[in-house]
C-alpha cells in the first residue's frame, strides 16, 4: 500500500504520518496525523485552548515507570485523558484508513478474523508497555480478546533485521565506500553511484568466496554474509534507540539473537527538547512555559518550523538555519516582557543564534551542533559499549535504521567513530524499513528463533531452610517445619538465550478448598545475580491469574510451589510459560482431569 499521507511540510516525502492526536473539546476523536496538525494549525487562538492536541505521545509509555490502565496523558493546553483511550483512537483510526485502502485498491471488503495485525513497539520496551499496546488493540477494535493470536507485538529493531536481510544491492548505501563527508542524501541525487559500480563488480570478482552473493531475475542480493556471520541493526527512531545483534542461521535463513536489545531514549525527539532548552536559555523558563500554556497552537507551530529545519541540517553546512517565530510569540513576549525578542538575544549573549529582520532566528552551523551532539553522543557512545561485548565482538555489519537515521548529522558521526569497525549500511528506505520488515515478521512469526532474555523472571517460594546457608530473617516455622520464605524461583535469567515455543513448567497448588482462583505474582532483576525477593534491585511486576472453573472436589492440604509434601488428592495446576517470542505468554492445565485452565499475565495492575 505505502501511500505518501497528504498535508505536511513543502518538500518532505511524506511516508509517514507524525504522532499527532487532536480531540475535541468533550473528548471526541477529531483527526490524526498531518490533518490533526493542520487543523489544530489553523484554530483560532482562543478556541484552541479548549481542544486537546497530543503531539508525540508514543514516548510517553517508555518513560512512565508504573504504566497502569489509568496512566494519563497530558495535552497541550494541559487537559489529562487517559492513555489507554489516546492511543485506542491512534489505533482506530490506522484500522479504518487501513481497510478503507484495501478496499479502495481490490474492491474487496475484508471480515475481522480474515486479517492478522501488527503492531510495532521499540525493544527497549518491558512487559507492561507491550500489554498496553494489546488493550490500546483490543479498545480500538483491531481484534477481539477472544483471538489474541491476530494481533502480533513486533520489536522493531527485529523488524529492521528481517528486513535488512533480504536487502540487494542496489537498495543499500554502504557508508565504508564514501569519504567521511557531509552525511548522504538519501532521497535526492546521488553522486556515489559510481562507487556502487566499483562495489558490485568487487562483490562479483569475489562471489566464489561468498555464501549468499547470488543474482536472481528479481536482482542481485546485496549481502556478503556468510553462515553464521553477525550483525548489529541500530534503529534510531524519534523517541529511542533501539540495538539488536543477529546471526543468520543457514540453510533455514532464521535469525538468533545474540545478546539482549539494549538502547535508550536517545531518538531525534532529544534534538527537540535541547531546541525548547535553548529558546528557555534566551527567553525564560517561566515565558516558554507560559507562552505554551497560553498560545498552545502557536507552540506547535513553533516546534513544526524547528522540525522541517532539522531535517536539513548537515555537519558541513556553511550557512545559518532560519526558524520563523510565529507573530504571536514575538508579540506575546513583548507583553510579557517589555522588550523585544531582539533585546533578549542581545542580552542573552548566545552568539550562535542571531535574530533576522524578517522575523527569524538564524541558527548558526555551531548551534546546530549544539543541538544535535548530546543526543547523538548518546547514540554513538551505546553502539560502542555495544560493539565491545564478547557476544558482539567481531560483527562486519552495522545496519543504520529509523527516521533519524535519515539525518547527516548522525550518519557523519557513526561513520567517523565506528566506520573502522565495521560495514556501516543504510538502506534506501531508511524511514521504512521497520514498516516492510513487520509485514514480512506479519507474514512469518517464527523467522527469529532464538532470543535473549532482557530480564530475570521468577517468582517467590518456600525452600527448606538450611542453617548457616539462609538467614534467620527469612525462617518460617510451619507445621512443625523450617521453612526459608522469599526465595526467588528463576524461570529464566537475563541474557539468557531462549528458542521460539521453549517453555518454562511450574506446578501450583491451591491453597484452600473451593479456591476459584490462584494469583501468583512475578518478580523481575536486570541482573541475574538475585537469591530473594527482597534483594536490592527485584521488583514486582505483574501477576499470574489461574482461574479454576469449579471448586475442588476433594479436600486437599496447604501449600504451594515449593512447599512440598503432597498428598495424591492435591489438586495440581500446571502452568506453562513461554519466554521465547515478544510478548511471555501463559497457558495451564488441571493434572487430575487434564482439562484446560484459564491462564492470563498481567503486568499494568501491579
Amino acid at each position: 500500500m505505502m501511500k505518501r499521507w497528504e498535508g505536511g511540510d513543502p518538500g518532505v516525502a511524506n511516508q509517514k504520518s507524525p504522532t499527532c492526536l487532536l480531540l475535541t473539546p468533550d473528548l471526541r476523536f477529531h483527526s490524526f496525523g498531518f490533518a490533526a496538525r493542520d487543523f489544530y494549525h489553523d484554530l483560532d487562538p482562543e478556541e484552541a485552548r479548549h481542544w486537546l492536541y497530543f503531539d508525540k505521545f508514543k514516548m510517553k509509555i517508555h518513560s512512565t515507570s508504573d504504566l497502569t490502565m489509568e496512566t494519563e496523558l497530558e495535552a497541550v493546553n494541559g487537559r489529562r485523558v487517559r492513555a489507554i483511550e489516546v492511543f485506542a483512537h491512534a489505533l482506530r483510526f490506522f484500522r479504518e484508513h487501513a481497510l478503507k485502502e484495501v478496499k479502495d485498491q481490490s474492491s474487496s471488503v475484508l471480515e475481522g478474523e480474515e486479517i492478522r495485525w501488527v503492531i510495532t513497539v521499540p525493544a527497549v520496551w518491558r512487559q507492561p508497555a507491550k500489554q498496553f499496546m494489546r488493550e490500546a488493540a483490543y479498545l480500538a477494535g483491531l481484534v477481539s480478546r477472544d483471538c489474541p493470536e491476530q494481533l502480533l507485538i513486533a520489536l522493531e529493531p527485529e523488524a529492521a533485521s528481517i528486513y535488512c536481510r533480504k536487502l540487494r544491492l542496489h537498495q543499500v548505501i554502504d557508508l565504508s565506500l564514501q569519504p567521511i563527508t557531509n552525511g548522504l542524501d538519501l532521497d535526492g541525487s546521488r553522486p556515489f553511484d559510481s562507487s556502487f559500480r566499483q562495489a558490485r563488480e568487487q562483490l562479483r570478482r569475489s562471489r566464489h568466496s561468498r555464501t549468499f552473493l547470488v543474482e536472481s531475475g528479481t536482482g542481485e542480493l546485496w549481502s556478503e554474509l556468510q553462515t553464521g556471520d553477525r550483525y548489529v541493526v541500530a534503529d534510531c527512531g524519534g523517541g529511542t534507540v533501539d540495538l539488536t545483534v543477529h546471526q543468520i542461521e543457514q540453510p533455514q535463513g532464521t535469525l538468533k539473537e545474540l545478546y539482549k536489545a539494549s538502547g535508550g531514549p536517545y531518538g531525534a525527539v532529544g534534538v527537540d527538547l535541547a531546541f525548547e532548552a535553548m529558546l528557555c536559555q534566551i527567553f525564560g523558563e517561566d515565558f516558554i512555559q507560559s507562552f505554551k500554556a497560553k498560545r498552545p497552537a502557536a507552540w506547535v507551530d513553533l516546534t513544526i518550523a524547528f522540525e522541517a529545519r532539522k531535517r536539513t541540517a548537515s555537519p558541513g553546512r556553511a550557512n545559518a538555519l532560519n526558524i520563523s517565530l510565529p507573530f504571536s510569540f514575538i508579540d506575546f513576549y513583548k507583553r510579557h516582557r517589555g522588550q523585544s525578542v531582539e533585546a533578549a538575544l542581545r542580552r542573552s549573549n548566545m552568539n550562535i543564534v542571531k535574530w533576522s529582520s524578517q522575523g527569524m532566528l538564524r541558527l548558526t552551523q555551531e548551534a546546530m551542533n549544539e543541538l544535535f551532539q548530546p543526543t547523538i553522543i548518546n547514540i554513538v557512545k551505546h553502539i560502542e559499549e555495544l560493539m565491545v561485548k564478547p557476544e558482539v565482538r567481531g560483527v562486519r555489519f552495522l545496519f543504520l535504521v529509523g527516521g533519524f537515521a535519515e539525518s547527516p548529522m548522525l550518519q557523519r558521526a557513526v561513520q567517523k567513530a565506528l566506520g573502522r569497525t565495521c560495514r556501516i549500511i543504510i538502506p534506501h528506505d531508511v524511514g521504512l524499513t521497520i514498516l516492510k520488515g513487520a509485514v514480512l515478521f506479519g507474514l512469518d512469526p517464527t523467522v527469529v528463533r532464538v532470543r535473549r532474555c532482557p530480564l530475570t523472571y521468577g517468582v517467590g517460594v518456600l525452600n527448606r531452610f538450611v542453617e548457616g546457608r539462609h538467614p534467620r530473617d527469612k525462617l518460617l516455622i510451619k507445621d512443625g517445619r523450617e521453612w526459608c520464605t522469599d526465595i526467588l524461583d528463576r524461570f529464566v535469567s537475563v541474557d539468557q538465550s531462549v528458542a521460539l515455543g521453549e517453555v518454562v513448567r511450574r506446578s501450583y497448588t491451591p491453597a484452600r478448598l473451593g479456591q476459584r482462583k490462584i494469583i501468583i505474582n512475578i518478580y523481575c532483576s536486570a541482573t541475574d545475580d538475585v537469591t530473594y525477593i527482597s534483594d536490592p534491585g527485584v521488583r514486582k511486576c505483574g501477576t499470574i491469574t489461574l482461574d479454576l472453573p469449579e471448586p475442588l472436589p476433594l479436600p486437599g492440604a496447604v501449600g504451594g510451589a515449593g512447599a512440598g509434601g503432597a498428598g495424591p488428592e492435591r489438586r495440581e495446576i500446571r502452568a506453562t510459560m513461554q519466554f521465547g517470542d515478544t510478548e511471555i505468554k501463559v497457558t495451564a492445565v488441571d493434572v487430575m482431569s487434564n482439562r484446560s485452565v484459564r491462564a492470563s499475565i498481567d503486568f499494568l495492575s501491579n
